[in-house]
């Protein structure tokens, strides 16, 4: 005779069931997990270079006096000096910007038991960006011979990297998918799709650096080099294998 339970009554289980329950269970993960593992993951690299088409630079005056007010006034009128050579060559108060301004005493430690101050240092820093590189030694010229006595370095950069992204992309994935093959190969299965990509990006070789330069009664324009710009590109991919 059958029993009539109505839907939404407890069932009782018996311990046969839920063995089978967990056994059905357990094969389920262990073939999920053997299906996630069959897979490859390696990482392509891929680098363009072009000619650069921008350039930045940082100069700036330091001045060492009796006084703080002293060194101050000397400082700012060397910076005005520079601001105008940079106006002659052309260069838009927008593309220039103060990167450093610090005040800080001289101090004799000389003669045991004092610790007197001397003067004080006033260092202004300015950073200037420059759309045509061609004109980057006529530019650190005329700052030199507006008073600057420091040349951090020059950086050297291309406006639009699009077009070296792609390309390094292109080339990154390429080299991905080649050692994918190749390791599918020595393990004796075939690759399949891609399951996941990601990228990652770096920066070209180190950029020529222009050292200190003081005391120069009339700089020339110095001989710059800005070489290429290159961009890499990382591409990690996981393959699928059958």
């Amino acid at each position: 005779m059958n029993t009539f339970r109505p839907i939404g009554w407890p069932v009782k289980l018996t311990a046969t069931t839920l063995l089978a329950a967990m056994a059905v269970a357990a094969c389920t993960d262990q073939h999920s997990t053997f299906t996630e593992a069959r897979s490859i993951t390696v990482t392509g690299e891929g680098e363009a270079s072009g000619s650069p088409d921008q350039a930045s630079v940082s100069a700036g005056v330091q001045i060492l006096a009796d006084t703080v007010i002293e060194a101050t006034r000397e400082n700012e009128s060397i910076i005005e000096k520079i601001m105008a050579a940079l106006d002659e060559q052309g260069i838009a108060p927008e593309k220039i910007q103060t990167s450093n301004y610090s005040i800080w005493a001289e101090q004799n430690y000389q003669e045991p038991g004092q610790n007197r101050i001397t003067g004080y240092h006033v260092a202004n820093v300015v950073t200037v960006k420059i759309d045509d590189i061609d004109k980057i030694g006529d530019v650190l010229a005329a700052v030199v011979n507006a008073g600057a006595n420091s040349i951090h370095g020059i950086q050297f950069g291309v406006k639009d990297t699009k077009d070296l992204e792609q390309e390094a992309r292109e080339a990154a994935m390429a080299d991905a998918r080649a050692r994918a093959e190749s390791l599918a190969r020595l393990a004796g299965v075939q690759l399949g799709e891609v399951l996941s990509i990601s990228t990652s990006y770096g920066g070209g070789p180190p950029r020529p650096m222009m050292s200190r330069s003081y005391d120069m009664a009339e700089a020339a324009a110095p001989s710059i080099s800005p070489g290429q710009q290159s961009l890499s590109v990382q591409v990690h991919a996981t393959f699928a294998i059958r």
